[in-house]
């Protein structure tokens, strides 16, 4: 049971919670038609299909929200606050930061015992795309980029996409793709059956967090807000 709950944890590093088709995030392509409903609640929608390329399973997040694209992207930056949303992050820290666009991030997530704690480290890519006005925020594991804390076991395979789609009358459609291995000895068809919670937790927050006055007020010079 507790290496299951670990699955919990893992899917949503960072929140941080892939056939054929061509996918903008660079994640591995599978059928763009075999997503698996596992959960729809409260507007939010998780999904899980196979990857032609891993032994785990990619996990995909769907809700939307009346935001601005600037908002969302203002609170996904916000690397410190991510253990006030993002399911079982014990810590978060920014490594380096380049610009509005790019940065280096680094986490770590809490395990239940006996299993190792996991950290992270990953490099992070946001842009928009002038014609639909669709922000993209693009993950990518950066393993090597810092020491593994002690007691942690570190993360080397992680690839995301937050993919935000202005609608109307306010609102952003808001998808988080995600694939990731844990690393560590825990079976791949464990990892894979307990992937639903913690996404589906960390989007509640983030909606939640998405109220506070400092990233309704943000503004990105790349952004362009319909």
């Amino acid at each position: 049971m507790k290496k299951i709950i670990l699955l919990l944890v893992l899917a949503n590093i960072c929140f941080q919670m892939n056939g054929k088709s061509n996918s903008v995030n660079g994640l591995p392509k599978t059928n763009k038609n075999d997503w698996e409903l596992k959960k729809s609640e409260k507007g939010i929608s998780v999904f899980s299909r196979c990857a032609e390329s891993s032994k785990y399973n990619e996990l995909k997040v769907v809700f939307q929200v009346k935001s601005s694209l600037s908002s969302i992207v203002a609170l996904l930056n916000d690397v410190e606050s991510y253990p006030k949303w993002i399911y079982h992050c014990e810590g978060s820290k920014i490594l380096k930061k380049d610009s509005e666009k790019h940065l280096v991030r680094y986490q770590k997530i809490v395990a239940p015992w006996p299993v190792d704690n996991r950290d992270i480290a990953v490099e992070v890519n946001s842009y928009q795309d002038e014609k639909t006005k669709i922000v993209y925020q693009k993950i990518s594991s950066v393993p090597d980029y810092t020491p593994a804390t002690k007691g942690h076991v570190r993360i080397r395979e992680y690839r995301a996409m937050w993919t935000l789609k202005p609608l109307k009358n306010g609102i952003v459609q808001v998808e988080y793709e995600l694939l990731v291995n844990p690393g560590g000895s825990i079976p791949a068809w464990v990892i894979n059956l307990a992937v639903v919670e913690g996404p589906y937790e960390t989007s509640i927050k983030m909606k939640e967090q998405l109220l506070n006055e400092k990233y309704q007020n943000a503004n990105y010079s790349f952004i362009t807000n319909p």
